[in-house]
């Protein structure tokens, strides 16, 4: 629009030919305003922040000579007195604000740093920071400046050594204490290495030892295990082996229960009945040979009949005492009994026939009847040369010999 003006945020519009109060212009800020033309004249004044940077070279209460860089920070002031200052001094030529701000600042900094000696410029920068702005602070604000913010960056001794040499001991201080630092950390390091590998080498020990466990437990345990398969077909076996030993001696058992039923005690049974037989036979032969007793050959019988028993006890008592194995069961004991039977008439028949033949001479002589026999042998029992009636010869078993061998012979086919 035309007569308007509106001002950047960072500028200040001057608007000359209308006095406002005691200022000699109008300052517009932040907002427009109506210029007439012709009337009026417009002018824009920077607010932005500007910089002027200082190098001087200054002598310290020491008299040592200092060179001092500074940076400073400054701007128009925002209030309309400040801004018209400003305006007054430095409309149209704006650089010129820093040229004369570096000098306001470097006559003060000489000023200040003459009353200070170079340890304290150098401990106390911000001292003599503060120091400056409070005494450029007056001045600064007739031009119409503000100064925001004052930096020493750096003192400088201009080759005479004397910053350096003040530092020296400090350095030597500060290199002795790094060195020491240094050789106590190489010392800890060297430490801590000798202990890392000390605790590698125990770790690799207990690695070595604990391998060699772990491996001697799975060599027991594989040892174990190729041991279990054998050892339990060894104890299968073994209790195989005791269940057929078991069941061997029941057999066993069985079997000599059953042959002490189906053997011994039918042969124990059929000796009795033979010996029952012989002793009713005796007796009956006995008396017989009473009611003959004028025959010699009678008496003679009843002499051997009485002695029968006695013999067929004998034979008896060997049965019931000796251990026979009788082979083919019921049939083989009925062989044996008959053959001990018929022995026993071969035995009968032997002895009455030696018995009746005695030894023939031409006359009868002392102790002979007249019919030339031995009275001896008719008043007595006949008996063998050791004083024992004469027994037949019987086998291992106590059987007579030939018969026990047939009926062995007989049997053996039936029962294996």
């Amino acid at each position: 629009m035309l007569g308007w003006r509106v001002p950047r945020p960072d500028e200040a519009m001057l608007v000359s030919g209308v006095k406002r109060g005691n200022l000699p212009f109008k300052i517009v800020i932040g907002h427009g305003a109506f210029v007439l033309p012709l009337r009026s004249r417009v002018s824009y004044l920077t607010l932005s922040m500007q910089e002027a940077e200082v190098a001087e070279e200054c002598v310290t209460k020491q008299g040592i000579a200092v060179n001092v860089r500074a940076v400073i920070a400054f701007k128009v002031g925002s209030d309309p007195e400040g801004i018209a200052n400003a305006a007054q001094r430095f409309l149209g030529s704006e650089d010129k604000m820093s040229m004369l701000t570096g000098r306001i600042f470097a006559g003060h900094l000489r000023s200040i740093i003459g009353s200070m000696t170079v340890e304290e410029i150098i401990r106390e920068r911000q001292r003599l920071a503060e120091e400056a702005l409070d005494a450029s602070k007056i001045e600064m604000s007739k031009i119409g400046l503000v100064v925001d913010a004052l930096q020493i960056e750096s003192i400088d001794d201009l080759g005479s050594g004397y910053i350096k040499a003040l530092a020296a001991p400090h350095v030597a201080e500060v290199q002795r204490a790094a060195r020491v630092a240094q050789a106590q950390a190489d010392q800890a390091s060297a430490e801590a290495e000798q202990l890392s590998r000390r605790n590698q080498a125990e770790f690799e020990r207990l690695t070595a030892v604990a391998k060699a466990g772990f491996q001697a437990d799975t060599e027991k345990a594989q040892a174990t295990a190729a041991q279990a398969g054998p050892l339990a077909e060894a104890q299968a076996a073994q209790q195989v082996l005791a269940a057929k030993t078991t069941l061997a001696q029941r057999n066993a058992e069985l079997r000599q229960e059953q042959l002490i039923a189906e053997v011994l005690r039918p042969a124990q049974a059929e000796a009795e009945r033979i010996k029952i037989l012989a002793e009713a036979e005796s007796e009956r032969l006995h008396r017989l040979g009473e009611a003959g007793a004028a025959n010699d050959r009678v008496a003679l019988d009843l002499q051997l009949i009485s002695q029968l028993p006695d013999m067929l006890r004998a034979v008896a008592d060997g049965l019931v005492d000796s251990h026979l194995t009788v082979v083919g069961g019921g049939s083989g004991l009925n062989s044996f009994v008959s053959s001990l039977a018929t022995q026993g008439i071969r035995m009968f028949e032997t002895l009455r026939e030696s018995a009746g033949q005695p030894e023939r001479r031409d006359g009868p002589g002392e102790g002979s009847e007249p019919d030339g026999r031995d009275r001896a042998a008719l008043s007595g029992p006949i008996r063998g040369s050791d004083g024992r009636p004469p027994v037949p010869e019987l086998g291992e078993a106590g059987a007579p010999q030939p018969e026990r061998r047939a009926g062995r012979e007989a049997a053996r086919p039936a029962v294996d």
